[in-house]
């Protein structure tokens, strides 16, 4: 059967924009290779009724076309664990601190710390999110680690700690191998006060679950998606794309829309696509990283006057308490191979291990618990969107571009991925093949 348009994947991305496509009048068809909808956002429902999210959970104020789009589904949002009362934990090797500063400052570190942030937002403002290329700096500032720039400006060790294991925590790689200029361009793209504002960022999640929202879509969609249905090959032509299936079936269509990660979609071969567009799609990375999740009858760190969220430098990069009694982790790309190279039934024992170092023995012994290895999962290969120094230059401003009747969409397309990267790119696909008809 023929089909005007045929969207890559069942992921937030894919979903929004076959969404769209449909509300628009198109005759659409999703292929999943998995056997659920969702991609990286995933839940599971307890017995006891909480849910559990094991992917993308959290938004943030600035993150609109997630919102308007859960808005449009009904769904509400309620405050994240930002709203959580208690202090942050940092916990090191040498030790660990609750609150402000962090154990490793030093006289004068945390005033450093401050100006330090200050020039990063003052710097960050004179980038463009959309069009960074186009900076008279961009090759300068793109060659550059963080890591480099802040000892450029003289910061202590100490401090450089402090930013590098908070980017840690968010499990996009260290700021040793995050170019400035992708760094500069995230801020901007979500800009705030701070460094990275976590109400802006993160502080707020479907009541329901981050996940609902890709349920009520697949819902919607409903017979326009097949599951089970992984792509081999992918030839755009003008007015007839052809779409080959593992099984060897082949579909076609008007026009294509790839919301395939930047991984799995290395895996496809595609003809008919101009060099410079594929060799920049398939320039992108993405950090390789999992999720943790462990369910307790209560929140027993508040017990100390702790809020459950941390920044770690053990396998874990970082905690946070994603609703009442459940805790979330990620484990970072320089720690991901540790984790694989842990036997599989000692990987959750020494997780929960360092969760209880910083928390308490009642960490030892969860509910149930959840781990996502996202970076060898091969249907996702990775989380949110990597460019280490250099690679803002190399992947060029292609980036997140459409060569019609061939369209991109997904987190990886956006600034620095996300829920919200998702959703945005996904609905500004939909929006320009409606457009060109």
């Amino acid at each position: 059967m023929h089909h005007d348009v045929i969207v890559l994947g069942a992921g937030l991305a894919g979903l929004a924009a076959a969404r769209d496509l449909a509300a628009g009048g198109a005759d659409v068809l999703v292929l999943e290779a998995r056997d659920r909808v969702g991609g990286r956002v995933e839940q599971a429902r307890l017995p006891d009724g909480r849910t559990v999210q094991l992917g993308g959970e959290v938004v943030g104020r600035a993150h609109t076309a997630y919102l308007e789009l859960a808005e449009e589904l009904g769904l509400k949002t309620v405050p994240s664990y930002v709203a959580e009362p208690g202090r942050m934990t940092r916990a090191t090797p040498e030790g660990r601190s609750a609150g402000e500063p962090p154990h490793w400052f030093g006289p004068g570190d945390a005033a450093l710390h401050e100006r330090l942030t200050a020039q990063f937002v003052e710097l960050a403002d004179t980038v463009d999110p959309d069009d960074p290329w186009s900076h008279p700096q961009a090759t300068a500032l793109d060659r550059l680690s963080v890591g480099d720039w802040l000892r450029a400006q003289h910061a202590t060790p100490a401090v450089v700690r402090l930013w590098n294991i908070g980017q840690l925590a968010l499990a996009g790689g260290s700021y040793e191998r995050i170019s400035l200029l992708a760094a500069l361009r995230k801020h901007t793209a979500v800009p705030s006060g701070g460094h990275y504002d976590y109400e802006d960022w993160e502080g707020l999640r479907l009541a329901e679950g981050s996940a609902t929202l890709a349920e009520v879509l697949g819902r919607e969609l409903g017979p326009r998606i097949r599951l089970g249905s992984p792509v081999t090959s992918l030839d755009v032509r003008p007015g007839r794309c052809t779409v080959r299936l593992v099984t060897g079936e082949t579909l076609t269509a008007a026009a294509v829309v790839s919301a395939l990660p930047v991984g799995p979609l290395r895996s496809v071969a595609v003809s008919g696509v101009g060099e410079a567009r594929l060799a920049s799609l398939h320039r992108q990375r993405q950090a390789t990283a999992a999720k943790f999740a462990a369910v307790y009858a209560t929140p027993f760190w508040r017990d100390a006057g702790l809020n459950g969220l941390s920044e770690c430098e053990g396998v874990l990069g970082s905690t946070w308490p994603q609703s009442e009694g459940v805790l979330s982790a990620l484990v970072p790309p320089e720690r991901y191979g540790i984790l694989l190279g842990t036997p599989p039934h000692l990987r959750t024992p020494e997780l929960l291990a360092e969760i209880a170092g910083m928390f308490g023995d009642e960490a030892h012994r969860p509910l149930a618990s959840y781990l996502r290895l996202w970076g060898t999962d091969p249907w996702t290969q990775g989380y949110v969107t990597q460019w280490p120094p250099g690679e803002v230059t190399a992947v060029g401003p292609l980036h997140g571009t459409h060569e019609p009747p061939f369209y991109v969409c997904g987190s990886d397309q956006w600034v620095a991925g996300y829920m919200e990267g998702a959703v945005r790119t996904g609905r500004a696909a939909a929006e320009e093949a409606l457009r060109r008809g």
